[in-house]
């Protein structure tokens, strides 16, 4: 990277691990001071964690093993009788990350298309007053995704609520916390019918029969 850094250029190369050791500590420096970066890192990873379950599991055909690493010591042979001034040659940085950030694009794409199981799944983006949430339904079946939600205060934890109509919220048994980054994942339970939002406050640990503070996300489903 040069000190004119082009904001998000290295982000795709970041997320999946491809800078060099000094490249990433400099771009991490960076994203310290720039939220373009930052973004796209995190929209990156999101993409990058899921791919490992994206694909199919498919058996491993017998002699496969066998095969490769037979092949690598075959590689290795003939790299070792090559000219030892062979030059590298290397694919130019913009090259890379643009690359790296349109398979991740393709993937992304990918991913989203599994985890709607291809069957007109929706996946419905609400408005949080704190963070990023999303709440996806399917089939009477809801599972919140939230991102950059601050972490619960000491002793608290998440609760999820479910609305209906002017009735007192009504607790259910989904509590959660986020990581470091302010992301998680929780189930939300229970029947979804007459449900006209779904809510999330902070409240002590265990949770509590009523909500005590004003909630961080709400979700509006009718």
């Amino acid at each position: 990277m040069s000190s004119t850094h082009d904001c998000g250029s290295d982000a795709a190369a970041y997320a999946l691990g491809a800078l060099e050791p000094a490249e990433a500590e400099q771009f991490r420096a960076h994203m310290d001071t720039c939220v373009v970066c930052r973004d796209e890192v995190m929209a990156f990873q999101q993409v990058a964690d899921a791919l490992p379950m994206a694909a199919p599991q498919q058996p491993v055909p017998r002699g496969l093993r066998r095969r490769v690493l037979g092949q690598i010591h075959e590689e290795a042979r003939a790299a070792s009788r090559a000219a030892p001034s062979r030059r590298r040659v290397l694919m130019p940085r913009p090259a890379l990350a643009g690359g790296l950030a349109a398979a991740l694009a393709v993937a992304t794409a990918g991913v989203i298309a599994l985890a709607s199981g291809g069957s007109g799944t929706a996946a419905r983006v609400i408005a949080a007053s704190v963070g990023h949430a999303e709440l996806r339904l399917a089939d009477g079946h809801a599972e919140l995704v939230v991102n950059k939600l601050p972490q619960p205060a000491s002793g608290h934890i998440y609760e999820v609520w479910l609305q209906r109509g002017g009735a007192e919220p009504s607790p259910t048994k989904a509590l959660f916390s986020v990581t470091s980054t302010g992301s998680g994942d929780v189930d939300v339970p229970g029947n979804l019918h007459g449900v006209s939002e779904v809510l999330v406050t902070e409240e002590p640990g265990g949770g509590s029969p009523f909500p005590t503070t004003p909630p961080v996300i709400v979700a509006h489903l009718s």
